[in-house]
């Protein structure tokens, strides 16, 4: 029996549990946009729609980055223990940084990033991705 990868399974658990409570608030977020779509539909104010437009688009940005993050995370207790499996590991958890670094450049773009509490979400958003690219690449190492 082959020894699991702590780093990885850990990361890779708290990364589920993450991911399951982002694609709820997710949800729960789109739905309430597009209701403010709707309201903008009906009060064709200068700027509305376009605050819609942008709270929709950072809404399926975030989504999708929480269900990458879920399936990374199933991804990554399934193959903890499995050196040969570890690249997907790998790409899973080298997009999941990517996207939270999409949303952090979008962020700063849209002016949102006006604080250092805003910023250190973001940055404290890139720890886990991290811990599980290295749980990862130590898995690599093993093989």
């Amino acid at each position: 029996m082959e020894k699991s990868n702590v780093f990885l399974k850990v990361s890779s658990i708290l990364m589920i549990i993450g991911g399951s409570f982002g694609l709820l608030f997710g949800i729960f977020i789109l739905i309430f946009g597009v209701l403010l779509g709707i309201a903008a539909i009906h009060n064709p104010a200068p700027g509305v729609a376009q605050v819609v437009g942008l709270v929709e688009a950072g809404v399926v940005l975030a989504l999708a980055g929480t269900l990458v993050q879920f399936i990374a995370g199933i991804v990554g207790v399934k193959n903890a223990k499995k050196p040969e499996n570890v690249k997907l590991c790998i790409i899973l958890g080298i997009i999941n940084a990517l996207l939270i670094l999409t949303s952090l450049l979008l962020d700063y773009i849209g002016g949102g990033i006006h604080n250092f509490y805003n910023l250190f979400l973001v940055m404290f958003g890139l720890i886990l991705p991290t811990l599980y690219l290295v749980g990862a690449l130590q898995l690599k190492a093993e093989d």
